[in-house]
């Protein structure tokens, strides 16, 4: 319960306005606030006012003691904490010993990677030749590591596979060239590699031709897929070294099974120098594997994907060169 004091002197009593000559609270040449702060939960206000002219004097006080304020005071500011760094307070009170909801954190979606992706782009390529293989039913059939079927009974022809060589020689000219001439800087690291077949291709259509045999023109598969190439090599360079790096990985996986078998047919035991390495040819692919993926780390993740359409194109083309050795 509060108590107010309340007094009022007769003696010191305003004059009215018309003999003051100035406004009325001019006469209050001091006023002084006590500087403790208002409580939220006690009122204590004393206002002094010490003049000529005294004003009324309030007192206003409480039967709390001070400390049961403080304790007040403190327990709301701990309240307040607690509801800033939890807005959303759980069902049980922490005064009963519940714990807050944990935290839920949206989960990371991840891209999957794609086969061989962890190890290159040349794996990933490699990944795409096998599901050809695979798609074609290699179960069935006898499938080659460029996509072509067989069924273990087929038969070479001589003019067949001097078309083969032919295309074959057209194609390695042309991404031979490619790189040894343009001024593209991504190319200058596929010169003479150690794989360069076009050489010893010539070599093997000039055996070929003083045995008295007519080498053929260059036919529409070789033609076709050496202006794809050059197209290519101008507009996209990682799009060329893709089909660059399939070529030799084709004829190297493929193509010594089918220089052993038009051998034993048709040549009677010749070795061609299209087959004939200086080095080992595995350890020369493993040098261009190591750098196209590492020029291919810099590749954004829609050109690897170019990249790997282009494979099954580039197989698709080198599957019709092979079929001229048993198609005329």
């Amino acid at each position: 319960m509060a108590t107010i004091a309340f007094s009022l002197p007769s003696n010191n009593i305003i004059s009215p306005l018309s003999t003051q000559h100035k406004h009325p609270l001019n006469s209050l040449t001091s006023l002084k606030l006590l500087k403790t702060p208002l409580n939220s939960n006690k009122l204590s206000a004393k206002i002094c006012c010490s003049s000529e002219t005294t004003i009324p004097t309030f007192t206003t006080t409480t039967t709390s003691s001070s400390e049961s304020d403080t304790e007040e005071e403190l327990e709301q500011e701990h309240q307040f904490e607690e509801r800033e760094s939890n807005p959303f307070p759980s069902t049980t009170s922490s005064s009963n010993g519940g714990l807050p909801p944990p935290v839920l954190k949206k989960r990371k979606r991840y891209r999957k990677e794609y086969p061989g992706e962890s190890k290159g782009i040349t794996e990933e390529m490699r990944f795409v030749a096998m599901k050809l293989r695979n798609d074609k039913g290699s179960s069935k059939n006898d499938v080659s590591d460029n996509g072509d079927e067989s069924d273990g009974s087929w038969e070479p022809s001589i003019e067949g596979f001097l078309k083969y060589l032919v295309d074959s020689k057209l194609v390695f000219e042309t991404i031979e060239r490619v790189v040894e001439v343009s001024n593209d800087v991504s190319y200058a690291y596929f010169r003479r590699t150690g794989l360069e077949r076009s050489e010893g291709l010539a070599q093997d259509l000039e055996w070929f031709s003083q045995q008295g045999m007519a080498i053929p023109e260059p036919s529409n598969p070789g033609i076709s897929y050496a202006s794809y190439l050059k197209e290519l090599a101008e507009t996209s360079p990682p799009l060329f070294l893709s089909h660059f790096y399939n070529v030799y990985f084709s004829h190297i996986a493929a193509g010594q099974v089918i220089a052993k078998q038009v051998a034993d047919k048709l040549l009677k035991e010749r070795q061609l120098e299209f087959f004939n390495w200086d080095g080992d040819e595995q350890v020369f692919l493993q040098g261009i594997r190591e750098t196209l993926n590492r020029l291919a780390e810099h590749w954004s993740r829609d050109a690897k994907n170019k990249c790997l359409k282009e494979t099954t194109k580039s197989f698709r083309y080198l599957g019709q060169i092979v079929r001229l050795i048993i198609i005329l």
